[in-house]
């Protein structure tokens, strides 16, 4: 998933020398980082707690952003802006993937990321809630991703982990939910806003690993601390910031192609490097899941700048 702290960065529109260049590497960055962020989550947590993972990423990768934009004049949050990236930091970092680490505690990288690959659909729903009409191609489009999740669903993987299941697809709506209050909360601009609402995320997720009795492992593996590793630097920091440039300077459509690319390459990946199982499901799965997205990504009657 894409949308939340990353969608108030904004960096400069590069030089018409270099754009074209920055886009391919900017493209290459979402395509290639987020689709191999679900198999690193899923090596954290072999040895880590799903929650207690996820706090050490956003806070350090808030509380790294934040010094940032001060180190280059940014103006500190108010009061109201904290208050702000409060609940969308808390949907996003916790709701989405939060629910997505511990979901993967017991399904595959590959399914994990196909069920999340939903988002823009929840996005489109909301924006039906909100008084955005969908095209009928959009409301094709949600059809077929629901019928590519129920297949999901109905495959031995979860239908054998009910709990798993249900906090899966659960994911993408908080993710969904917390993107469309950060296009209407008054957040603050630029790092800052990223830093904040990346920052209170990962302190809302301290407090739910605690709740849920998490404690710090005495012996982290190797393999699960470089792949928490990467998922703080490259995951949160390069990824987002590669985002957002897009996001200013690329058609939404070729922002957000990254949601029908990631599921192909986490899957790829997590069968290759994880032996992760290519059940049937899945293959059926896949496609329209994929399919679905392109509908509703194209589907859009106006330009969601932070989608």
């Amino acid at each position: 998933m894409s949308t939340g702290p990353i969608a108030s960065i904004a960096p400069s529109a590069a030089a018409p020398a270099t754009r074209s260049t920055t886009l391919v590497v900017a493209l290459a960055a979402v395509y290639v980082i987020w689709g191999s962020t679900y198999l690193a989550m899923r090596v954290v947590v072999e040895s880590m707690p799903p929650l207690g993972m996820g706090a050490a990423r956003f806070t350090v990768a808030g509380a790294i952003l934040l010094v940032v934009a001060r180190a280059t004049g940014a103006a500190w949050p108010t009061r109201r802006q904290w208050l702000a990236a409060l609940p969308v930091g808390a949907l996003l970092c916790v709701g989405g993937n939060g629910l997505v680490a511990i979901a993967e505690t017991q399904v595959s990288s590959g399914i994990a990321a196909l069920v999340c690959a939903t988002m823009p659909l929840w996005m489109a729903v909301f924006a039906t809630a909100t008084g955005e009409r969908p095209s009928g191609r959009e409301w094709l489009g949600i059809g077929v991703g629901l019928a590519g999740v129920a297949i999901l669903v109905g495959g031995a993987e979860l239908a054998a982990t009910p709990g798993a299941a249900l906090i899966l697809c659960a994911s993408p709506l908080c993710w969904a939910l917390g993107s469309v209050l950060a296009k209407r909360l008054a957040l603050a601009p630029g790092l800052a806003g990223a830093g904040s609402q990346m920052l209170l995320g990962g302190m809302c997720l301290l407090v739910t690993a605690a709740a849920r009795g998490e404690g710090w492992p005495a012996h982290a593996t190797a393999r699960s601390l470089g792949a928490l590793a990467y998922l703080l630097v490259a995951g949160s920091l390069i990824g987002f910031t590669a985002y957002a440039w897009l996001l200013r300077n690329a058609r939404p459509a070729v922002a957000t192609s990254y949601a029908f690319v990631n599921p192909v390459l986490a899957v790829m990946l997590g069968v290759l490097l994880y032996d992760e199982p290519l059940t049937r499901p899945t293959l059926i799965a896949a496609p329209l899941v994929i399919a679905a997205v392109i509908l509703v990504i194209g589907g859009r009657r106006a330009p969601a700048a932070k989608s």
